[in-house]
């Protein structure tokens, strides 16, 4: 914990992932560090004129184990302490991160103040880590509201100097520091020698406070389609028991063959009351299923426009509206941008 005059106070929340692993000089394996002593291993924090506190994990995990359970412990530890600091930055491993991102903007919908998730490609104690300053960045972000009377009340991931919105990024890269994307929208800021914010692009504060969640639905799958793919292997993943939804990954504007082996299983799961939703497999742009008439037979059989969604975006989403409104609503729900994942 750090301690200054201010009365400005930031909570960092420790999962785990590369950021927090020190090499061991004995054995030589990269190990979690112990968040009480931050300040040791990051000595230029102690310059911040606010506070620091920290909290982790009871046992930090990779983030490939991260999972919907890890996302709401998440988001039970930012509402508790939402009264209680000026903004948040989480500590997460870069693989799921964008998952994270975008979970906790639905689970913290109404939120007022800044969470702000960050990494590293390399862990904190080596010589070039980028993870110093990925942290003293998102600690200072986070401060802004609190510190310089600044308005972001909004879910962000920032790494290599870019600030995006959580559930509008993707993992792009493993080999380098700008690891991340955000495809279909806009930097809600940039760091360079002076951070620089682009307030169009921020969420307004909805006055609402946080709403509250009743959990996520995991009864979800994803079918990513790709020339050849078989019948059996679309009804098998339909004919799933207890399968709720199906996020299907298509070509280009939201295009698929017009093949009954992808198109019978699909009408057999609607006509059933299953969800369908069209997501594209392309990084940029967005589904527009009239526009070709491979995609209006889509249309046709009652699937849903995933808009310019990620995929990251669109499973927590799909999650959060199954778990939260009743299955008929969750259609006019992808219509909607609940907290800025979609442009309307």
């Amino acid at each position: 914990m750090s301690k200054s005059d201010s009365n400005a106070s930031i909570l960092v929340i420790y999962t785990g992932g590369t950021i927090g692993m020190i090499l061991d000089p004995i054995d030589g394996q990269l190990k979690p560090f112990n968040m009480n002593h931050l300040m040791e291993t990051v000595p230029e924090l102690r310059r911040f004129n606010f506070n620091i506190y920290t909290e982790s994990f009871k046992v930090p995990i990779d983030s490939s184990d991260m999972s919907p359970l890890g996302w709401i412990e998440l988001a039970n530890i930012i509402s508790q302490n939402h009264n209680n600091y000026d903004g948040f930055v989480i500590l997460h491993g870069t693989d799921t991160m964008a998952y994270t991102a975008s979970a906790l903007s639905f689970l913290l919908r109404g939120l007022a103040k800044p969470v702000i998730l960050t990494g590293s490609q390399l862990p904190i104690g080596m010589i070039r880590t980028d993870g110093k300053e990925n942290l003293i960045t998102a600690l200072e972000i986070s401060a802004n509201n609190a510190i310089h009377g600044f308005n972001m009340c909004e879910v962000g991931i920032y790494f290599d100097s870019v600030l995006y919105r959580g559930n509008r990024t993707s993992k792009v890269s493993t080999g380098h520091f700008n690891a991340f994307s955000s495809p279909n929208y806009m930097a809600l800021a940039n760091a360079g020698v002076e951070i620089s914010f682009n307030q169009s692009a921020l969420l307004k504060d909805p006055k609402t406070g946080l709403l509250p969640f009743k959990g996520l639905n995991q009864n979800i799958a994803v079918l990513p389609v790709f020339p050849g793919i078989t019948e059996k292997v679309v009804r098998a993943i339909c004919q799933t028991e207890g399968l709720e939804a199906v996020i299907l990954r298509t070509y280009g504007s939201g295009n698929a063959q017009r093949d009954k082996a992808l198109l019978d299983p699909l009408k057999s799961f609607v006509d059933a009351g299953g969800l369908v939703l069209n997501v594209s497999q392309c990084a940029e742009g967005r589904v527009r299923q009239r526009k070709y008439q491979t995609g209006a037979a889509l249309a046709d059989l009652g699937v849903i426009s995933g808009q310019d969604s990620t995929l990251e975006a669109a499973i927590t989403k799909l999650m959060y509206c199954l778990g939260n409104y009743q299955k008929d609503k969750v259609a006019d729900k992808f219509k909607t941008s609940l907290c800025g994942e979609i442009s309307v």
